[in-house]
């Protein structure tokens, strides 16, 4: 992946606060869900219940896959992302104390809700891509391109 499309990435990643994670359930179906997130490089974070569906999904098939939407007003502006790649919870205390210091900076309202002690069951969740599709339709209607990554870029 050249830098340029690397900048277009980290673009799309910076402009966005929500994305749409679809993890796969236990009887098969996918399970779209809609969480605010921070992203170091390319490697994705995401805060959830410990015992939510989502964290159950993960820690039974880590597979995932995202999309990460900038705002828009018409069709030919969409820009986003569509990915596929593998979660898993955040156990280094190191890489959490970092994740939840980005996660305090882009959303301050988080530390309202640890102060009120709600934050006990919730774990981080970290992303590493392994495909991203980068969505760009100002250069045509629904116009992608298709990336194999490495999360250390």
């Amino acid at each position: 992946m050249t830098a340029p499309w690397q900048a277009e990435i980290h673009e799309i990643l910076d402009g966005a606060q929500d994305m749409t994670v679809a993890t796969l359930r236990e009887d098969g179906y996918p399970q779209a869900t809609t969480v605010s997130f921070v992203h170091q490089g390319l490697v994705i974070y995401f805060g959830c219940g410990r015992d939510s569906q989502k964290a159950h999904n993960i820690h039974r098939h880590p597979k995932i896959s995202a999309t990460v939407n900038l705002p828009y007003s018409s069709w030919n502006e969409i820009r986003g992302l569509s990915l596929a790649g593998r979660a898993h919870i955040v156990t280094d205390p190191e890489e959490e104390k970092r994740v939840l210091d980005a996660m305090l900076e882009r959303f301050p309202q988080i530390r309202d809700f640890a102060e009120a002690g709600e934050s006990e069951d919730m774990c981080l969740m970290r992303i590493d891509p392994e495909i991203i599709s980068v969505l760009d339709y100002r250069k045509g209607f629904g116009h992608s391109e298709l990336f194999r990554v490495h999360t250390d870029l």
